[in-house]
């Protein structure tokens, strides 16, 4: 795990604006720096055990009020990939604590209608301190969902990617759910009032 970095000292006054110092790929992408926040359970000591079933994820609503994500952002010229993803979770979400090692992974995603994309860059961060009010507090609501929920509840399906594959380095595959076939996802059964909807 990374060391523990500002745990304790005192919440930054506000988030980063702009994209000046914004990095990018080769063919022009934006590169970004994102956590999945875990705890165990109404918990922040760093030294429990991990247990799937005690497990809770940190999810923030987003700032247009569809759906929720995990906190990520971009990755700046001056910072490492490390200390940009712990930035953007302590501005978005309100929490530090440590990173786990190594990465999750990398996630591409479409940034908007005239961009040429981002790349994620994703960890997990033990966390170790909830702050009362941090940058984005009064833009973003913050909740903890049990891990097997998770998933369902992200707005973003790469964002649904990156939790299955740290699901699944932990040997917890019992928790993902099946996908369903895209012929049955927009089938709608109206016995007894059930309908059947898509993982979008």
């Amino acid at each position: 795990m990374m060391a523990p970095g500002n745990i304790g000292d005192p919440a930054p006054a506000e988030a980063r604006i702009g994209r000046q110092k914004q990095r990018y790929s080769e063919d022009g992408k934006r590169l970004v720096a994102g956590t999945i926040p875990i705890r165990v359970r109404g918990q922040t000591s760093l030294s429990t055990p991990l247990s799937c079933s005690e497990v809770e994820v940190l999810l923030v609503s987003c700032r247009n009020g569809k759906g929720m994500s995990f906190p990520k952002g971009g990755w700046e010229d001056d910072e490492t990939l490390e200390s940009a993803a712990m930035r953007e979770t302590v501005e978005e979400a309100g929490v530090r604590g440590l990173i786990e090692e190594p990465m999750i992974g990398t996630f591409s995603f479409m940034g908007g209608k005239t961009s040429p994309g981002c790349i994620a860059h994703m960890f997990v961060l033990r966390v170790a301190e909830e702050l009362e009010v941090w940058p984005e507090s009064n833009e973003r609501q913050r909740s903890w969902i049990p891990l097997a929920e998770a998933s369902a509840l992200c707005r973003h399906e790469w964002m649904k990617q990156a939790l299955e594959v740290w699901i699944k380095l932990k040997g917890w595959t019992h928790l993902i759910q099946p996908a369903i076939p895209p012929a049955l996802s927009n089938v709608s059964e109206k016995k007894e009032g059930s309908v059947v909807e898509g993982s979008a």
